[in-house]
C-alpha cells in the first residue's frame, strides 16, 4: 500500500539559519516531504551537521554551508557551494535572523544596523543570489520568515519590528514582479515558538507573554514549518504576496 504523496518530491531547497529553531524544523519538514535541502549556519557547525545527518537519514541529499547572510560575498559563495552539490534551488526559505533588544532610548546604531543587516538585507541578498536559477526554470518558491512584531510592534524591538515589516513589504513587491514568471513569494509570521531564542527569556517574562496568547501556549516549530510546506507545495500554487500568521491568536 502506497503512503501519502510527498508534496515537494524532486525539489531542491535552501533554508537559511537552519542549524536550529524554526529553520531546523523547516529543513526537516522539507526533507520529510521529498526535497533535497541545503543547510545554512553561521557559527555552530556541529548543530548544522546534526541537521544534515537527519536529512540524509530520510534519504535526501544535502549540503551544509557556512555563510553570514548580511555579507553578499558570502551569500554568493554559498550559492556556488549549494549549486555544485545540489544544482539550482527551487525553494528558498529566508529564515536567518537575529534580535538585539533594547528600548529605543538605549538602542545604539550597532544594534539597529546588525538586526537590519541580517534580517532585511539578508533576505534581499539571498533572494537576489538565487532568483536567477528560478527564472531559468520558470518555477520557484520563496518564503520569507517574519514575525508578529512586524505587524503589531513590540516594546524594546524597534529594530526587529522595522526589519520584519520591511520584509513583508519586500515580499509583496517581489511577488508582483515575479508572479508571471512562475515564482511565488510569500511570508510566514511566527509568534512565540519553543526555540532556543525564546528559552532565553526570563521565566516571569515568558509567563506574562504566554498569558497574552489566546491559546495559552507557545507554538511548536513543527507548526510553523507546516505553513511553509503549504506555501511551497502545490497547495499554495495560487497564493503569492501573502503572509500567514502562526501565533496562537496573539495578533489577529
Amino acid at each position: 500500500m502506497n503512503g501519502p504523496a510527498l508534496r515537494v518530491k524532486g525539489r531542491t531547497a535552501l533554508v537559511t539559519g537552519s542549524s536550529r529553531g524554526l529553520g531546523r524544523a523547516i529543513a526537516l519538514a522539507l526533507a520529510d516531504e521529498g526535497a533535497d535541502v541545503a543547510v545554512n549556519y553561521v557559527v555552530n557547525k556541529t548543530m548544522a551537521e546534526d541537521v544534515t545527518n537527519a536529512i540524509i537519514a530520510k534519504g535526501r541529499r544535502t549540503v551544509v554551508c557556512q555563510a553570514d547572510v548580511s555579507d553578499y560575498d558570502q551569500v554568493i559563495a554559498m550559492r556556488q557551494a549549494v549549486e555544485e552539490s545540489l544544482g539550482p534551488i527551487d525553494i528558498l526559505v529566508n529564515n536567518a535572523g537575529v534580535i538585539s533588544d533594547k528600548t529605543f532610548v538605549k538602542m545604539d546604531h550597532a544594534q539597529w544596523q546588525r538586526v537590519l543587516s541580517v534580517n532585511l538585507d539578508g533576505t534581499f541578498y539571498c533572494s537576489k543570489a538565487f532568483i536567477e536559477g528560478m527564472l531559468a526554470k520558470g518555477w520557484g518558491r520563496i518564503v520569507n520568515m517574519t514575525a508578529f512584531t512586524g505587524q503589531a510592534g513590540n516594546f524594546g524591538q524597534a529594530n526587529y519590528a522595522a526589519a520584519t515589516a520591511g520584509i513583508m513589504a519586500f515580499t509583496k513587491s517581489l511577488a508582483k514582479e515575479l508572479a508571471s514568471k512562475g515564482i511565488t513569494v510569500n511570508a510566514v509570521a511566527a509568534g512565540f515558538a519553543e526555540t532556543d531564542m525564546v528559552r532565553t527569556i526570563p521565566e516571569r517574562v515568558l509567563k506574562r507573554l504566554i498569558d497574552q496568547i489566546p491559546m495559552k501556549r507557545l507554538g511548536r516549530p513543527e507548526e510553523v514549518a507546516r505553513a511553509v510546506i503549504y506555501l511551497v507545495s502545490s497547495d499554495g500554487d495560487y497564493i503569492t504576496g501573502q503572509q500567514i500568521s502562526v501565533n496562537g491568536g496573539l495578533f489577529v
